[in-house]
């Protein structure tokens, strides 16, 4: 019996909207990178693309546990000597709430060609409104 390995044009697409108000930003995360990834998916191989496209909507409204808004860090480095720029979680909130579900999410996803294109299917907006209603997105239930 041989294996069934789908080619690029049988792997079919959903839109997923996802809700981001008063979850938990870690479990979010691991849930939106299975999406990302096709895990959920009978067709699933490793080695293909077979993941839909997931669009998160009020990414302000997050909650972390703990004491992870303060003591969490997030690093840049301009290139320069001297140029390490640190960030906590409280104050990435504050300015860009949808690069903390980015940055979640990309931990989360393999550091290779193929990663960076199921990368590229997220979708992360800062209120309740999104550009993407002509592809109808159905809402992902947790």
């Amino acid at each position: 019996m041989k294996t069934f390995i789908p080619k690029k044009e049988e792997i079919e697409r959903k839109w997923w909207l996802i809700n981001a108000e008063g979850k938990i930003l870690g479990r979010l995360a691991t849930e939106i990178a299975v999406l990302l990834r096709g895990k959920k998916k009978p067709e699933y191989v490793d080695f293909l693309d077979s993941g839909d496209f997931v669009v998160v909507i009020n990414a302000e409204k997050i909650k972390v546990t703990g004491k992870k808004l303060d003591q969490k860090k997030y690093y840049s480095h301009t290139g320069y000597p001297g140029g390490l720029k640190e960030k906590t979680l409280k104050e990435l909130l504050e300015k860009k709430p949808e690069e903390a579900i980015r940055k979640a999410v990309w931990g989360m996803i393999p550091k290779n060609k193929l990663g960076r294109t199921v990368y590229k299917k997220l979708k992360v907006y800062r209120g309740p409104y999104h550009p993407h209603e002509a592809q109808k997105p159905q809402e992902y239930q947790f």
